[in-house]
């Protein structure tokens, strides 16, 4: 799980003019994505949600999720926070689906299987379950 946040991140600081343009775009229609948010490192929301899908690997794996972190205040940061409308100077988390549209958003930490049960009951999920 950390050597995906670490590549996460290394993807959305070199993605270029794309990645300035929509930090998402290029996982429509292939992965869905948490982004975190939070105004550094230490934020204690921030802890806790890493740790909530760290302990839930397989699961995170089986749904086709991407974590990125808009953390601090870097250009990359700064633009996924953009491009979703979150707020610079506190924690919040966002599921957005393979359609690119947002399906949760919490100021709290969200427990994996309040996040596993809105993946779950989407139509393309249910549709990938079946198969």
């Amino acid at each position: 799980m950390v050597r995906g946040l670490v590549l996460m991140g290394m993807v959305l600081a070199s993605g270029g003019a794309r990645a300035a343009e929509n930090p998402l775009a290029a996982y429509r229609w292939k992965a869905r994505v948490v982004v975190m948010s939070a105004p550094g490192p230490d934020d204690p929301h921030l802890m806790r949600q890493r740790a909530l899908l760290a302990a839930v690997p397989d699961g995170v794996r089986d749904r086709d999720l991407v974590v990125l972190e808009a953390v601090g205040t870097t250009a990359e940061a700064r633009g996924l926070r953009a491009r979703l409308s979150l707020p610079d100077a506190s924690f919040r988390v966002v599921l957005v689906g393979k359609d690119g549209g947002t399906k949760l958003d919490s100021a709290m930490p969200l427990p994996a299987k309040t996040l596993f049960a809105t993946i779950d009951a989407m139509p393309m999920r249910r549709d990938e379950m079946g198969r």
